[in-house]
């Protein structure tokens, strides 16, 4: 008796031998995984288009202040909204090296 992680919990099994607690395959049905590729797709694209935003917003707002002689206030935004489009587009390649599948 024992565990083994590998081909399931081993449980003793009572009378006629052992009983072998199901490993679950690794994969997700189709219907969900389809589901999951359409959502994450829809928000890599909303992800995008608010870094776009930001950076464009973050622009007029420094031109705005060039203008009026404040200076450059919203550089430190600016980086900001590039460090988030950065996280944005290394998001899925970040994750598929993390939880890369070796076998």
């Amino acid at each position: 008796m024992g565990w083994n992680y590998l081909a399931g919990a081993d449980t003793g099994g009572g009378e006629g031998g052992t009983n072998k607690v199901p490993t679950p395959d690794r994969q997700a049905p189709g219907a969900l995984a389809d589901a999951v590729d359409t959502v994450l797709g829809i928000a890599g694209w909303a992800g995008t288009a608010a870094g776009v935003a930001g950076v464009l917003v973050t622009g007029i707002m420094m031109a705005v202040s060039m203008k009026r002689g404040e200076g450059s206030e919203h550089l430190s935004r600016l980086g900001m909204v590039l460090g988030g489009c950065i996280l944005v587009a290394t998001a899925g390649p970040i994750i598929s090296f993390v939880f890369a599948d070796d076998a």
